[in-house]
């Protein structure tokens, strides 16, 4: 993992809203061209490039997470697992990118048709390929940043342990000085005695 604390993992977060807002502004303007599909077309690029990217400034590339030890790639294939995201830490291919624009399906729709309406029918388009392009970034940035940190406070948590240290005092004895009664002849009977008639 690349960042170190919890600012450093904040400045990345903010750096990868940047880019995706970026390129999502190239989503829309892909719009502009007149052939059908290729708006889509140009939305898949921009996806093969874009997780990948912030996957690798999370730490959290496929190859990244090779590195790792056995139990801390353990840990982060459990917490990738857990918030439920198949594109971290792992190869991004064309067929994942389909499947994301195919969630996003009334919007893509949306887009195709809104070209063709007159005057309004691109700047419409546009903005909602913006806005499919802006979402689905944005919701793989939080997603790597919280993987990212849940390992970093998993990380910071191992090193205070292991740097916690005890101090070596000598133990004080632990009588029965400080009961009230310390007479073993005044002691109350556990049981009550016998008596023979």
């Amino acid at each position: 993992m690349t960042a170190r604390t919890i600012e450093e993992l904040e400045q990345i977060r903010k750096e990868c809203k940047s880019m995706v807002t970026k390129r999502a502004a190239a989503s829309g303007g892909a719009v502009l061209v007149p052939v059908p599909g290729a708006d889509v077309l140009a939305d898949v690029g921009i996806l093969m490039q874009l997780l990948p990217a912030i996957n690798g400034k999370f730490g959290l590339s496929e190859k990244q997470l090779e590195g790792l030890d056995a139990e801390t790639k353990s840990m982060v294939y459990g917490f990738i697992t857990s918030i439920g995201s198949k594109l971290i830490g792992r190869l991004i291919t064309r067929e994942a990118i389909v499947q994301i624009l195919k969630k996003m399906g009334i919007r893509i729709a949306t887009k195709q048709v809104s070209k063709f309406v007159p005057l309004l029918g691109q700047g419409l388009a546009a903005a909602i390929g913006f806005t499919a392009m802006r979402t689905i970034g944005n919701r793989h940035v939080d997603q790597c940043y919280e993987v990212a940190k849940r390992l970093l406070e998993q990380r910071t948590a191992a090193d205070i342990a292991r740097n916690w240290t005890v101090p070596q005092q000598p133990l004080e004895p632990v009588g029965v000085d400080h009961l009230p009664n310390r007479d073993p002849e005044a002691a109350i009977p556990l049981l009550p005695a016998s008596t023979k008639d």
